[in-house]
């Protein structure tokens, strides 16, 4: 087997975490945010009303390196499916924790399921694994979502002072 290009010694591009298991993502090659705004119409064609929820999804791509790549994929199998029913920590948190939470240096969202997840291999990359995933914010309803949503933009900016 070939030597990896990552020592494990920096910090990853991204971490994909459900509240128990932390899946780095050390080389990602593409993230890529939107979001949807609903502004439905109300009256007339010329008055309408901006409501403040949005749709959010994250797309995601990533090369998983090294001797440990077959556990990451596994990880990620496993938290993708689990982003889907609630993960480890939902019971504790009274649903307010009940997605994932991906950091990088792009953005922290919290309350993510993973709605599509895939894997290749090749054969002149035979030690990586490339991974592509579409993450949807999923939030509970409530004013505490807010709050937490802008203390991850808080963490974010933290994050852009520590050297790393």
């Amino acid at each position: 087997m070939t030597s990896s290009f990552a020592p494990y010694l920096h910090t990853p591009s991204a971490v994909l975490f459900d509240g128990v298991v932390p899946v780095p993502l050390w080389a990602v090659t593409q993230l890529s945010i939107d979001s949807t705004f609903s502004v439905p119409a109300i009256g007339g064609t010329s008055r309408r009303v901006a409501l403040p929820a949005h749709d959010d999804s994250i797309g995601l791509s990533a090369v998983l390196i090294g001797p440990l790549r077959m556990g990451w994929k596994t990880a990620l199998e496993n938290i993708a499916e689990a982003s889907r029913y609630g993960t480890v920590l939902s019971p504790k948190t009274g649903g307010l924790g009940t997605g994932l939470v991906l950091v990088s240096s792009a953005t922290v969202r919290t309350n993510l399921a993973v709605q599509s997840l895939s894997f290749s291999f090749t054969a002149a990359r035979r030690d990586t694994i490339d991974v592509t995933m579409r993450l949807v914010h999923l939030p509970p309803p409530g004013s505490l979502t807010r709050l937490i949503d802008v203390t991850a933009i808080g963490v974010g900016a933290l994050t852009d002072v520590l050297p790393f």
